[in-house]
């Protein structure tokens, strides 16, 4: 028989959006716990490579109510960021559950049932914070490789010394493509594959990062729906890396690959390349096909306003531009969290007795 228990809200994800509206649950002094699926906490940033720096610097990379240690001008690396979430967890006591996958989420009398392997939570209302770093997209084109072609998406590439000798491809002209494109040709013969251009950015200006300018102009908290937010939502930018650097660093640039047989890949221009490893900077797909509430469009989307959605106390949080370009980014996740806990006040306020909370 399946235990069952019982709690006001369950926050579904243990990341950094999990962990930033378990903060305010906490200080409103809620019955709550937050289920992450993996074994530790910061499970997305460790499957990153390893010499991945944040974007925004220390200024701009805390949750609430507690400073990310360090320079506040430096560049949180991976294992800073895992470290953080960490202690960060540990600091407020919050109540996670490791290696807790949800498995379902339904309506129930009158609030909601999150089943997990072994046990099962009854819940009023029921947070999604499981980000937008799900599923990891490989093309089909991919399938046209042989087994000999090393192939590994770049939520498993770790460092150069991983990659064997030999013609490397990689595909995608985002960040990620870009930055471990530029690694790898210190070592290895690069070649990076962009599908679509992306306006390049400086990481600094005037001797000030990016991200002052955004959050003094206000850039970064413009809404989706506003005039700016319609022009930018979908649209990616490199921060700090350009075509005509890598192209400094040795990196051939090629345009989108639209095939692949034995070892060679084809490009829509009509040349080939041999490659011995191809790594797919080709990004991540959502997965909600867990939660059985009809709260998605056509495309398996949520309609959401801001993270609520239309099913009373079921909501997102971490969504890419969910609310703001800095709905999903760790400085500004606690934007929408403070708007989700307030919906969720709305929905059924603390008791007196336990709002003082104990942060």
């Amino acid at each position: 028989m399946r235990a069952r228990s019982r709690r006001e809200v369950v926050v579904v994800g243990g990341g950094q959006a999990g962990l930033a509206i378990g903060h305010s649950l906490a200080r409103e002094g809620r019955d709550f716990t937050i289920l992450e699926a993996a074994e530790d906490l910061g499970a997305a940033w460790r499957r990153r490579w390893d010499s991945l720096k944040l974007f925004t610097p220390v200024r701009y990379s805390s949750l609430p109510g507690l400073r990310f240690p360090g320079d506040p001008d430096s560049y949180p690396t991976r294992d800073q960021v895992v470290a953080y979430l960490t202690g960060y967890a540990r600091r407020f006591e919050l109540p996670v559950e490791l290696a807790s996958p949800a498995r379902a989420v339904r309506r129930s009398n009158g609030g909601y049932s999150v089943e997990l392997d072994d046990r099962t939570y009854g819940a009023e209302q029921v947070v999604i914070a499981t980000g937008p770093f799900q599923l990891p997209f490989v093309p089909p084109i991919a399938e046209g490789l042989d087994a000999e072609v090393m192939q590994l998406h770049t939520s498993a590439y770790r460092s150069p010394a991983g990659i064997p000798e030999g013609t490397v491809l990689v595909v995608g002209g985002g960040n990620s493509g870009f930055q471990i494109a530029e690694e790898l040709s210190n070592s290895h013969q690069v070649h990076l594959s962009i599908g679509s251009r992306q306006t390049p950015l400086p990481q600094r200006l005037l001797g000030r990062d990016l991200f002052w300018y955004l959050e003094a102009t206000g850039l970064i908290r413009k809404t989706r729906k506003s005039r700016i937010g319609r022009r930018l939502e979908g649209r990616d930018t490199l921060i700090g890396s350009s075509p005509r650097a890598i192209r400094v660093r040795g990196v051939e640039l090629r345009p989108r690959a639209v095939g692949a047989s034995g070892s060679t890949l084809i490009f829509d221009d009509g040349t080939t390349l041999e490659a011995r490893t191809v790594i797919w900077a080709t990004g991540f797909r959502l997965d909600h096909s867990w939660i059985e509430v009809p709260v998605f469009d056509a495309g398996g989307g949520p309609i959401h306003e801001r993270g609520v959605t239309r099913s009373p106390g079921l909501y997102f949080l971490g969504l890419t531009w969910q609310h703001t370009r800095g709905s999903a980014l760790i400085g500004w996740v606690k934007d929408d969290a403070a708007h989700i806990a307030r919906a969720i006040s709305a929905c059924r306020p603390a008791a007196t007795s336990r709002a003082r909370g104990r942060i």
